[in-house]
């Protein structure tokens, strides 16, 4: 529907209101549709909504300077009026992980744009739990801040994450290894693991942004996160809103 730079808005049709869903900037979009039986655009459109789903893209020649604000302002906020405009009215929004924190800032930012507001695993307050984060603030203190700084690159940021909880890559291939491999739950696990090894850099600039604004100084946590000049308030959401938290996240664990 919609495409600037290397991000675009994918819909996937169907007879619903239109809701629009915003995953990680460092993963790919296709996990809310990860394959056939396992999607959850086509759950939702089986379910009475038109999903569309932003797709951030990787950072090119347009995006290698982009900090958070650049991608809500430049990226999410026309995606968002798209999908207004296509709805005639405000619409919800989802944000899952890393996406829940930019999607909630959008909404503050064009509350008469959003019907409500979902937030699937996303963070708050990084230092809720600090064991693990040392690679993090190791990575933060050492990032260049050039213009045009290459993006942080992707197997960086897969140790990055690793490093949170080393053991659970060796546990969770121990478990495949007892599958059986033409099982439901081999095949699931399978697509799972390649979309997940198959990130997206992060413009450093934005890198910058998570790792020292969030991971080091929990800006949001403290009540300090800025977009746009404006505070990034969840008291000031005037919509209705739901948030989902798995119970066994390593990466943004309930607390």
């Amino acid at each position: 529907l919609w495409h600037d730079g290397s991000s675009r808005l994918l819909d996937y049709g169907g007879d619903g209101r239109p809701g629009l869903l915003v995953p990680s900037l460092i993963n790919r979009a296709h996990i809310l549709d990860l394959r056939c039986g396992a999607s959850f655009c086509a759950w939702l459109r089986a379910n009475g909504l038109r999903p569309l789903l932003l797709d951030w893209g990787a950072p090119g020649d347009n995006e290698i300077d982009f900090d958070l604000d650049a991608y809500i302002t430049d990226r999410l906020g026309p995606a968002l009026k798209t999908a207004t405009t296509l709805a005639g009215a405000p619409v919800p929004m989802l944000g899952y992980c890393m996406g829940g924190l930019l999607t909630l800032a959008a909404a503050l930012l064009s509350p008469d744009h959003v019907a409500g507001l979902a937030l699937l695993a996303t963070p708050w307050d990084f230092h809720a739990e600090r064991s693990g984060q040392t690679g993090m603030l190791a990575v933060a203190a050492a990032l260049p801040t050039t213009p045009s700084t290459p993006p942080l690159p992707v197997d960086l940021i897969q140790a990055l994450f690793a490093s949170l909880q080393p053991n659970l890559i060796q546990a969770k291939f121990r478990r495949f290894a007892a599958m059986d491999p033409e099982s439901p739950d081999a095949l699931a696990f399978v697509a799972l693991e390649d979309w997940l090894n198959d990130g997206v850099e992060l413009a450093a600039p934005a890198a910058r942004n998570c790792l020292i604004g969030w991971y080091r100084d929990n800006q949001p946590g403290k009540g300090c996160w800025k977009i746009g000049g404006k505070l990034v308030d969840p008291a000031r959401l005037t919509c209705p809103s739901f948030v989902a938290l798995p119970t066994r996240d390593r990466i943004v664990p309930p607390s």
